[in-house]
């Protein structure tokens, strides 16, 4: 089994509690494919013919809205997947999946998955647990829109970016700004005023790299009093 793939199965919520002769069937059903940065994986409103899981790379979730904009839903990384609850209820894409940098990802076809599942009502479990992982991601969205100001989410995402917990230390913006304001749900105007702000706090940012001055003071900022929505 190729490394990346490997990783996927021991990580993956959907493939890691599966039974070695249930894994092995799921992948001999499968393929992986690479995509370009900026390809289109899956399209909003197709039918959804396939569950994926990034074997590397990043992909971006977004919703084109009635007025023409791109709301940007999820960003997935390494051993996450998505489309799941679709291809069980056959319905179509509700986003457009693309690929934010080069990336591999498994794709597991619908229909042999959806008769797995008949034959295998256990693997019902895993599924259930797969989807809750993004109802989680959305739960904390909202909450993070709801309860934190523009400078706080952006905060809290550069602290994503580190596993210090207090020092300073440099981070690199895994993706280009415009799309960092789409995830974090702002303007890209919005965000450059929050970056601005930060420099108050030891945040000071050249090209596509961020210098924190003190982890843990960021970290003080994101828990300390709950601000209004808004940059």
């Amino acid at each position: 089994m190729k490394p990346l793939l490997a990783s996927a199965v021991r990580k993956s919520v959907l493939l890691s509690e599966l039974s070695e002769e249930h894994r092995t069937r799921i992948l001999r059903d499968s393929t992986c494919q690479s995509y370009d940065a900026g390809t289109t994986i899956a399209m909003q409103g197709d039918p959804a013919h396939w569950v994926f899981v990034v074997l590397c790379g990043s992909v971006k979730l977004v919703r084109m809205t009635q007025n023409g904009t791109e709301a940007v839903v999820a960003i997935l990384g390494r051993d996450r997947s998505f489309a799941e609850a679709m291809v069980l209820r056959g319905a179509p894409y509700p986003v457009t999946a693309e690929a934010i940098s080069p990336c591999t990802l498994l794709k597991i076809n619908g229909a042999r998955l959806r008769q797995f599942l008949l034959e295998n009502p256990e693997f019902a479990l895993d599924l259930l647990a797969s989807t809750f992982v993004h109802l989680q991601g959305l739960v904390e969205q909202i909450e993070q829109l709801k309860a934190q100001t523009g400078v706080q989410r952006l905060a809290e995402f550069l602290t994503t970016l580190t596993d210090r917990a207090s020092g300073p230390c440099e981070v690199e913006l895994p993706y280009n700004k415009r799309l960092i304001a789409g995830h974090l749900g702002m303007q890209p105007e919005s965000l450059s005023r929050a970056f601005a702000k930060l420099r108050e706090h030891g945040v000071e940012t050249e090209n596509n790299r961020a210098n924190i001055a003190d982890v843990a003071a960021l970290r003080i900022l994101i828990h300390g009093e709950r601000g209004q929505p808004g940059a």
